[in-house]
């Protein structure tokens, strides 16, 4: 991972000021004032005052000298991504994993634990502050360090709140202030998005740098996926967008969903949902680790249950595929895990369903990120927000020395 990369899947358009100069700093390339001055076709005294406020800030920090061509060199000014650590968590139904990033997106610490998200936003936080505090300190850090931290949660989220609208997995946690609760703990920016979203995010990140169509899809206890188009993420009215595991599918017939409603994809090809198809053949198959342990040891049934939850999954996908003719679909989630039985699956329903214009150039693939996804695209929702150009300039106008 290259470690430059945007809030919603591309670079950060620049500012107007001093972020304008780190926008084009974060590339990675050290640069001289000279070369700054050419790129932007701003003066030298402007360009000098606005490298004094990056390097008041931290942000960025002389590197090395440039080449001499007769005189002094002239100083080089990169990206410094050891200015601030950010503090990223993926909260899946019953697992939970933190890291520390820095502002590259590297990741530096990590921590998981098993919790159960229906434990309520009391516990579940509450371990969240706690064992992120005990990571930053275990890094080498402590709270002054910390510029944000950026959450994904299993169910549909108001972003611009944080707060979570009708999680149907979340009992107890339907709007409650998840920003507020954690400052309480933790005072610095909380951001918080859906864990589709940010698997999107961190997929693009990691293995997709520059693709502006793409789709993830997580299998696993539920199903969604997490769009992106023209380079933005698209959240929807009600942050919903992607939700696929609620569409009808044939197969799907009269099984009953956790929604209410019936023939739901989430239903019938979900790790629980393949287990259960499993056990009514007369299989012991308790959850979704025992259908992958199966296909992985090439029991015939379980692969078969697996490749037809892939055709399902490539039902409603054929059609995402016409709506939003991605260049990409990622794969992910623990059922991924089955491998290639799932995707060829997947890849035989939507190359047979969709027009071969959709297709022509279409790669459909395991996740690359795989586990980390969340973890990375939690890590670039918190980054992006900490070096968005509003907030640079803001703070390079007002002369402070920290976030």
């Amino acid at each position: 991972m290259s470690g430059v990369f945007g809030g919603q899947g591309v670079a950060s358009a620049p500012g107007s000021g001093a972020s304008g100069l780190f926008q084009i700093l974060r590339d990675g390339r050290p640069r001289t004032r000279a070369e700054l001055a050419a790129q932007t076709g701003l003066a030298r005294s402007t360009i000098a005052s606005r490298i004094d406020a990056l390097l008041a800030l931290g942000l960025i920090a002389p590197v090395g000298e440039a080449i001499s061509t007769g005189g002094r060199p002239s100083s080089r000014f990169g990206f410094n991504p050891k200015a601030r650590v950010v503090l990223a968590a993926d909260l899946g139904a019953t697992h939970a994993t933190i890291g520390i990033s820095d502002l590259s997106g590297a990741i530096l610490a990590r921590h998981s634990d098993p919790i159960d998200i229906t434990d309520g936003p009391d516990r579940v936080l509450g371990w969240l502050a706690d064992s992120g505090l005990e990571l930053l300190r275990s890094a080498g850090h402590d709270v002054g360090d910390l510029a944000a931290i950026g959450i994904g949660l299993p169910g549909p989220v108001e972003h611009v709140s944080g707060r979570p609208t009708n999680p149907p997995i979340m009992p107890g946690w339907d709007g409650v202030d998840v920003p507020g609760r954690l400052r309480d703990r933790i005072d610095v920016p909380v951001l918080v998005d859906n864990d589709v979203n940010l698997m999107a995010l961190g997929e693009v990140a990691y293995a997709w740098p520059g693709v502006q169509h793409f789709l993830f899809v997580k299998v696993a206890t539920g199903i969604g996926s997490g769009v992106i188009s023209s380079g933005v993420l698209q959240r929807g009215a009600q942050g919903i967008a992607g939700d696929i595991g609620h569409v009808q599918v044939p197969h799907g017939a009269d099984t009953p969903c956790r929604c209410g409603n019936r023939g739901c994809l989430e239903a019938v090809a979900s790790g629980p949902a393949i287990a259960e198809t499993l056990r009514r053949a007369g299989i012991d198959c308790p959850n979704g680790a025992d259908v992958i342990a199966r296909v992985r040891a090439g029991d015939v049934e379980a692969i078969q249950a697996v490749r037809q939850a892939g055709r399902d999954i490539g039902e409603v996908l054929a059609a995402c595929v016409s709506l939003i003719n991605p260049s990409v679909i990622a794969i992910g989630g623990s059922m991924a895990q089955a491998g290639e039985h799932l995707i060829a699956g997947v890849r035989e329903v939507v190359y047979a369903r969709s027009m071969p214009l959709a297709t022509e150039h279409l790669s459909i693939v395991q996740s690359r990120a795989a586990v980390d996804a969340g973890l990375i695209g939690a890590s670039v929702l918190a980054i992006e927000h900490v070096l968005s150009p509003d907030r640079i300039d803001a703070l390079a106008v007002s002369e402070a020395v920290g976030f």
